[in-house]
């Protein structure tokens, strides 16, 4: 929550500094999103026994959490600059019917443990629009081409307290990724928008696809709600995270 929190009033001294500078546009939004995870990880995983399937032997469920977001359209040449902060937390007792092993722990088998598994995703895009497309369009369509650096703030804790046994572990990963936006105004006052953030490179992949319908009221606020779906394939530094989360989103924000 304090790192939301943070993040939260960065995004705000950005937005105020953007505005005082004469960016072209500002656009910033708070929302909660409901994800569903599905996959495993695993930390100094031997075999396939090592693998934590968050659904069966977790034991998470959907959760809601809290993210933000501001595009800030630059001036002149300079590129636009997109930054959003997913945290995500997930806690549970969960089981397994046979001992695992989480770092350099061997836990014990039949037994209930603990776990908590946060994986908070901080996204900063640098990024131009198709030149011309929206003059072409009347407005109606514009799309978005740029580079993306996905920051995976991972973070994995296994307590199991009938045999006083803990391990956890924590790593940052950074990805840099393609980032595809586009948005259709089909009436007005409402916009579907589609983005697109991926890479995959030498078996490991990163994918993040967000689909959103806004409607902006008269001035500056607007309402909008959609469809999240992350999928994360990554094996590096002993950490071996395969999972998927996905869900339904509600944001609020401003846009002049």
């Amino acid at each position: 929550m304090k790192k939301t929190t943070g993040f939260i009033v960065f995004l705000a001294a950005v937005f105020f500094y953007c505005n005082y500078a004469d960016a072209i546009g500002i656009e910033a939004a708070v929302g909660g999103q409901f994800l569903s995870p599905s996959g495993f990880f695993s930390y100094k995983g031997i075999s396939e026994l090592d693998n934590f399937d968050v659904e069966n032997d977790l034991k998470y469920d959907d959760e809601a959490n809290v993210y933000a977001r501001v595009k800030i359209d630059m001036p002149l040449v300079l590129p636009n600059i997109y930054i959003m902060a997913t945290p995500v937390e997930f806690e549970a007792t969960g089981i397994k019917d046979m001992d695992f092993k989480f770092g350099d722990i061997e836990f014990n088998g039949n037994q209930e443990f603990y776990s908590k598994l946060n994986l908070n995703q901080y996204d900063i895009a640098l990024y131009y629009s198709i030149p011309f497309l929206g003059l072409a369009t009347l407005n109606k369509i514009n799309i978005d081409l740029g580079i993306n650096v996905k920051i995976i703030d991972f973070k994995a804790e296994i307590l199991q307290e009938t045999a006083s046994l803990y391990e956890s572990e924590d790593a940052i990963l950074p990805v840099p990724m393609v980032y595809v936006a586009v948005a259709v105004g089909p009436v007005k006052n409402i916009s579907i928008d589609m983005e697109l953030r991926g890479i995959s490179y030498g078996g490991d992949s990163c994918y993040s696809i967000i689909g959103r319908i806004k409607y902006e009221f008269p001035g500056p606020f607007f309402v909008a709600g959609g469809y999240r779906y992350d999928e994360i394939n990554i094996d590096e530094d002993d950490v071996d995270i395969d999972l998927k989360l996905q869900g339904a989103f509600f944001e609020t924000g401003v846009s002049f």
